[in-house]
């Protein structure tokens, strides 16, 4: 007598937004010996499913950056619900990481290839001391500062530019891209021909949507925040942004140099990289992406 055949178990693609304090971890991409967030996040799933996909980011931030609503995707086979799957991983996970929502997703998304656009947010905070429990969120800055000369130079990147002249200048670009091959292998269900292309001519043209600062008052101090919206960020694009604005606004640098820097394509004539503590992955867009839920 035949045995009947036992039911082929499906993996489901999974979509997490988390939040993080990034103040103790080396950014989010698993580095051999180092805490990170993609490595505690790859262990927790292994300590809840008994799997252990590696998780992909909506994009690597860097040691000391902060994230509201960083997006990770990955395969299960577990039959999980989201809620449950959340609960679970908020319980082994460090405290300062959190998963604000559990989805599952087509098969098709996937966290950095499936954006459409992505919110940054740098806190400057503006007080003579600032207070301790506010340090590792800001970037303590309280000399004079121009804010509207602020305001107008954060409209001069809207549009598309090439910000070659705002990326880092990355003695480990090789390892990034060598890292960004095995995350691909990873991923089998992601084209290579999606993988993002090196630096180069084309390869630092952005498009930024918004660029915007904003003055905040509070009872801890005031604040400077400035949020900038776009279809992608090269690396230390965003702090390196902020950086160029503050000399702008401190005096340090006239705001008409602004256009000669993105013509010139080059890192040595911008301003200074702003310090990690105040950037926060704000938000990531996916558009037609986020209808994509599927039963569990």
């Amino acid at each position: 007598m035949t045995e009947p055949a036992q039911p082929v178990s499906c993996r489901q693609t999974w979509k997490l937004t988390l939040a993080y304090d990034g103040t103790d971890f080396s950014g989010w991409q698993i580095q051999p010996g180092e805490l990170t967030v993609q490595g505690e996040l790859q262990a927790a799933l292994g300590r809840v499913t008994g799997e252990r996909p590696l998780p992909q980011g909506s994009g690597r931030t860097d040691a000391g950056v902060h994230a509201l609503g960083q997006v990770a995707s990955f395969e299960l086979q577990a039959n999980i619900p989201p809620e449950n799957l959340q609960r679970a991983l908020n319980r082994t996970l460090p405290p300062a990481i959190r998963v604000i929502e559990s989805r599952t997703m087509q098969g098709s998304f996937h966290a950095r290839h499936s954006t459409v656009s992505k919110t940054y947010e740098y806190r400057v905070y503006r007080g003579a001391v600032c207070p301790p429990f506010l340090a590792r969120y800001v970037h303590a800055c309280a000399w004079p500062m121009d804010v509207g000369a602020l305001e107008r130079s954060a409209h001069m990147f809207l549009g598309e530019h090439d910000f070659l002249s705002f990326s880092a200048t990355d003695p480990d670009l090789a390892s990034r891209e060598v890292s960004s091959s095995m995350e691909l292998h990873q991923a089998p269900t992601v084209s290579a021909e999606l993988a993002p292309g090196p630096i180069g001519k084309h390869g630092a043209i952005r498009t930024i949507y918004a660029s915007t600062w904003e003055c905040c008052q509070s009872r801890d101090g005031d604040q400077l925040i400035y949020r900038v919206r776009g279809n992608g960020f090269l690396h230390h694009m965003v702090r390196n942004l902020v950086g160029t604005m503050l000399d702008v606004g401190r005096g340090y640098m006239d705001m008409g140099r602004i256009p000669e820097i993105l013509a010139a394509r080059s890192r040595a004539i911008a301003g200074p990289t702003a310090p990690a503590q105040g950037l926060f992955l704000h938000s990531v867009e996916y558009g037609d992406c986020e209808g994509l839920t599927t039963p569990v």
